[in-house]
C-alpha cells in the first residue's frame, strides 16, 4: 500500500479540561461536536496494516511432544530400534533427543545443545537483546496518573516536541497496559491543543481499549469515527468486530463484517470472532452459515473457533427456549463436529490441548452413547497405550505410492529449478544407470552423510562407517556423491572411497549439481520398500509439490522412509539410526474410536508431529 495518509477530525475549540475524565457523558458531548464538524467534506484512505500499532497480533501456538534417545543392540532391526537402552551412567547424564527427527521437540533441542557447546556466545546473545528493550523503553515511558494539558504540554517538550509524541505515547501505553483514565487525558490535551484528533491516535487509541477489554469505550469510539470518518480501514474494523463480538451487542459485528467484505476479505480472526458470539448466544444456525463461508474462501479456521463450536452445544441446550428459532437440531450439530474432525484428517491438522480437551469434554457428554476418553502415547508399533488398538500405517498404499511417484517425477525430478544445477543429459545417464542396477534397499545421500561429524578431516572415514552398516545389514546400497569426492585429499581418502565402492553402487555427479532430485528417483524408482539415508527435510521439495493433499502425502512417505544418523560416527563404534515410527500421525477413526494426535507444549517445528494422543472410546 502507499504512505499513510492521515485522516483529521476536527473539534470546534473549546474548553477540555475535565473532557475525558467525565466518562460516557463527556463522550458523548465529543461525539456531537465531531458529527457537527464532520459536516464538511472529508477524504478517507485506508491505514497500512503493515503498521504495528494498527491491529492486535493474534498468535497460535503449535505444540511439541518429547522423547528420550535410547542406545540400540547391535543385531536390532528399524522398527525396533529404540527398545534397547543404555546402561552406563555417562550416557542417561547425556541431554535425550526425541527418537525420531519428525518427533515434536527435535529442532528445539538440538539448537539448545548447538547453544550448550557455545557459552561464551550465549551470554553475547542474552545481553544485548535486554539492553536494547531497556534503552527503547527508556525513550517513552507512560505517567503513573491522568495529566492536565499543560503536564502533557510540559512532558512533551521534554521529551523534544516530537510530531509523533501522542502516537507514540499512545502505543507506550498499550504495551505497558496503562491505566484508561490516563489515555483518556492524552486525547483530551491533542483535542486542546490542536483542535484535531488523528485516526492514526484514534486507531491507536481503539487497540488500546480493545486489548484491555474497555468495550463500552470501544462503543464510543467506534460512534466517533463512524459519524466522521467515510470508511474505516481493515486494522480498525477487525478491532470493532473483535470488541463486538464478546458483548450483548454482537449482531453489529455482523454488519461491521459485511461492511468489510465488501473492500476486503475477512480473516480467519474476524469470522472466529463472530461465530464464537453466535455460538455463545444460542444461534447455531448463524455460526454453522458463518463457518460454511469462512472454509468455501479457501480460509482454515482458528482453533479457537473450533473450541467454541464444541462447546456451544452445552450453552445452545441451556439456552433453547430463548433461541430455539436460530439453533439447528442437535443431531445436525453433531454431524458438523464430526466434520471438523475430519477436516483436521484430510488437512493434517493437530489440535492444541485446550481444544482437545473441550472435543473430549463433548464426546463423553452425548446422551446414552457412553464416550470415554483418555490422554496417552502410542508405541513404536503404533498400538495405543489407552485402547490397544493397532493405529493407522504410515506405509502408503499401493495407489498413494504410484500417485506420490508420479507427482514427483513430474514437479520435482522433472521440473525447471532442477536444471538450474543439472543438465537433462546428466539426469538422463543417471536413470541409465538406475535402471541398469537392482532395485536398491538404501540410497545414501553421500556428502550429506559424510559431514554428521564435526571433524571434516574424516569425511570419507564418516561415510565408509555409514554404508559398512548398511552392508553389514545385508542391504542392497547406493551411494550419491560428487565428482571432486573422488579426488584423493586429507578429507577423502583413496583407501575409504575404495572400500564404499566395493560395498555399494555409487554415481558421482557433477559438482554443481543438485543431489537431492537423483535420491528421490532412485529411491521411488526402487519401490515402496527403499528408504534413503540424509539428514535434510527435504521442505524447499515438499514446498514444490503443487496441492496440499501431495505434499501431506509425501511427508508421510518421508517420515516412513527417512533413516537419519543418530549421534555421531566413530569408526570403533556401530552406526546407529533413528527410529522409524510404524504408525501415521494423524486424525484417525473406526466405528467405535477416536484417536487425535495433540499438541501440548509450544516447540513444535511445522515438519514436526505431536508425540501425544486423545484416545476415545465407544463402549457397548
Amino acid at each position: 500500500m502507499g504512505s499513510t495518509v492521515i485522516l483529521t477530525v476536527r473539534i470546534c475549540h473549546r474548553p477540555f479540561q475535565s473532557f475525558f475524565q467525565q466518562g460516557s457523558s463527556a463522550f458523548t458531548t465529543f461525539k456531537t461536536s465531531l458529527c457537527k464538524s464532520s459536516q464538511q467534506p472529508l477524504s478517507a484512505r485506508c491505514l497500512c496494516t503493515r503498521d504495528p500499532g494498527v491491529r492486535l497480533a493474534d498468535r497460535r501456538n503449535s505444540g511439541q511432544g518429547g522423547g528420550k534417545n535410547t542406545r540400540r543392540r547391535e543385531d536390532e532391526s528399524w522398527g525396533d530400534a529404540e527398545k534397547g537402552r543404555g546402561k552406563t551412567s555417562t550416557l542417561r547424564q547425556r541431554p535425550s533427543l526425541p527418537r525420531s527427527v519428525f518427533a515434536a521437540g527435535t529442532a528445539k533441542r538440538k539448537a539448545e545443545l548447538r547453544m550448550m557447546r557455545k557459552p561464551a556466545l550465549v551470554c553475547q546473545d542474552e545481553e544485548e537483546p535486554e539492553g536494547r528493550m531497556t534503552r527503547g523503553a527508556g525513550k517513552m515511558q507512560p505517567p503513573e496518573q491522568p495529566l492536565s494539558a499543560s503536564e502533557w504540554r510540559k512532558l512533551k517538550e521534554s521529551l523534544g516536541n516530537s510530531q509523533r509524541f501522542e502516537v507514540q505515547m499512545m502505543q507506550a501505553m498499550f504495551s505497558s497496559q496503562a491505566e484508561l483514565d490516563i489515555a483518556k487525558s492524552l486525547l483530551t490535551f491533542v483535542a486542546m491543543e490542536t483542535g484535531t484528533l488523528a485516526y492514526d491516535l484514534l486507531l491507536r487509541y481503539l487497540t488500546f481499549c480493545v486489548s484491555g477489554g474497555h468495550d463500552t469505550e470501544v462503543f464510543d469510539v467506534y460512534d466517533i469515527m463512524q459519524g466522521s470518518f467515510a470508511s474505516l480501514d481493515t486494522g480498525a474494523s477487525s478491532l470493532f468486530i473483535k470488541s463486538f463480538s464478546r458483548t450483548a451487542r454482537w449482531r453489529e459485528a455482523i454488519n461491521i463484517l459485511n461492511e468489510l467484505k465488501k473492500v476486503f476479505s475477512p480473516s480467519p480472526r474476524n469470522y472466529g470472532d463472530v461465530i464464537s458470539a453466535a455460538i455463545l448466544h444460542g444461534d447455531t444456525t448463524t455460526a454453522w452459515a458463518l463457518y460454511d463461508e469462512l472454509t468455501e474462501k479457501g480460509l482454515s479456521p482458528h482453533q479457537e473457533t473450533w473450541d467454541a463450536l464444541f462447546k456451544g452445544v452445552r450453552k445452545t441446550e441451556e439456552s433453547r427456549k430463548e433461541a430455539a428459532a436460530a439453533a439447528m437440531s442437535q443431531s445436525e450439530h453433531k454431524e458438523r463436529l464430526l466434520e471438523i474432525l475430519l477436516y483436521m484428517r484430510n488437512n493434517q491438522i493437530y489440535p492444541q490441548r485446550s481444544l482437545a480437551s473441550s472435543i473430549r469434554t463433548w464426546f463423553e457428554s452425548l446422551t446414552g452413547q457412553r464416550w470415554t476418553g483418555g490422554w496417552t502415547t502410542a508405541t513404536p508399533k503404533g498400538v495405543c497405550g489407552c485402547c490397544g488398538s493397532e493405529l493407522e500405517s504410515i506405509q502408503l498404499t499401493a495407489a498413494e505410492y504410484q500417485q506420490l511417484k508420479g507427482r514427483v517425477m513430474a514437479e520435482i525430478i522433472q521440473g525447471q529449478d532442477v536444471f538450474n544445477n543439472t543438465t537433462p543429459e546428466e539426469l538422463e545417464k543417471f536413470k541409465t544407470f538406475v535402471k541398469r542396477k537392482p532395485a536398491f534397499d538404501v540410497v545414501v545421500d553421500g556428502l550429506n552423510v559424510a559431514n554428521i561429524n564435526m571433524d571434516k578431516s574424516k569425511l570419507s572415514e564418516t561415510l565408509l562407517a555409514v554404508v559398512s552398516e548398511l552392508e553389514r545389514r545385508g542391504l542392497t546400497v547406493l551411494v550419491l556423491g560428487r565428482k571432486h569426492m573422488l579426488r584423493p585429499s586429507r578429507s577423502w581418502q583413496r583407501h575409504n572411497m575404495d572400500l564404499i565402492r566395493q560395498k555399494a553402487h555409487c554415481f558421482f555427479t557433477e559438482n554443481i549439481s543438485e543431489d537431492d532430485p537423483f535420491l528421490l528417483y532412485a529411491t521411488l524408482h526402487s519401490g515402496n520398500h527403499c528408504k534413503f539415508v540424509s539428514r535434510d527435510l527435504m521442505r524447499d521439495h515438499k514446498a514444490c509439490l503443487s496441492e496440499g493433499p501431495i505434499r501431506q502425502l509425501f511427508f508421510k512417505w518421508q517420515r516412513g522412509h527417512q533413516l537419519v544418523v543418530g549421534g555421531s560416527v566413530a569408526a570403533s563404534k556401530r552406526v546407529r539410526f533413528l527410529s522409524i515410527p510404524e504408525y501415521d500421525t494423524i486424525v484417525q477413526t473406526s466405528p467405535d474410536s477416536w484417536h487425535l494426535p495433540y499438541d501440548d507444549t509450544e516447540d513444535r517445528s511445522t515438519y514436526e508431529v505431536p508425540q501425544r494422543w486423545l484416545c476415545l472410546t465407544r463402549k457397548h
